[in-house]
């Protein structure tokens, strides 16, 4: 078998890349305000006589929660849309609710089945490992319920999924 020029080294190869119109910075110090294990590595700035004023942002190198992230402000030409998300495994509902209305603060936008757009238009998953457990459930019934309630919730609700597998309250 033959081995991979990088195997065996543990540093993170591939990291998410994001491309922010003038943001870059702001997104990433709320990012790494909210979650933990997570810092500003890096910022470097345009200089005089660039595409964008003096002392912006330019590239941002980040942490949150473990996973190394890039970003850049260029422009608004490549806006963020649903194609791409971040998911947030969240393991309790009191996660849920803090990623929840953390990602929300300052001008959010909630949509469905645990999915939402922060500020800056970057969508995000905020999804229970409970959620996966239920809708994988062999009882078909069940899933399906479970699925019935997912697909009418926003911000996901353990308790009511919970309920709606069990058949509680029907």
């Amino acid at each position: 078998m033959t081995t991979k020029p990088d195997e065996g080294n543990s540093m993170q190869k591939i990291s998410p890349f994001l491309w922010f119109d003038t943001q870059a910075e702001e997104a990433a110090e709320l990012y790494v305000s909210i979650f933990d294990n997570s810092k500003i590595l890096s910022v470097s700035r345009y200089p005089e006589g660039s595409p964008m004023p003096a002392g912006t942002a330019m590239g941002v190198s980040f942490v949150i929660d473990g996973l190394e992230v890039q970003a850049m402000n260029a422009g608004p030409q490549f806006p963020f849309t649903e194609a791409i998300s971040l998911f947030v495994s969240a393991e309790t509902q009191e996660k849920v609710d803090f990623y929840w209305d953390s990602l929300l603060s300052g001008g959010g936008e909630p949509s469905r089945c645990g999915w939402l757009k922060d500020r800056f238009g970057l969508s995000w998953q905020i999804v229970p490992p409970l959620l996966s457990q239920l809708l994988g459930d062999t009882d078909p019934v069940k899933a399906e319920r479970t699925m019935q309630a997912m697909m009418g919730m926003s911000k996901i609700d353990l308790a009511a999924l919970q309920a709606a597998h069990d058949g509680v309250g029907l």
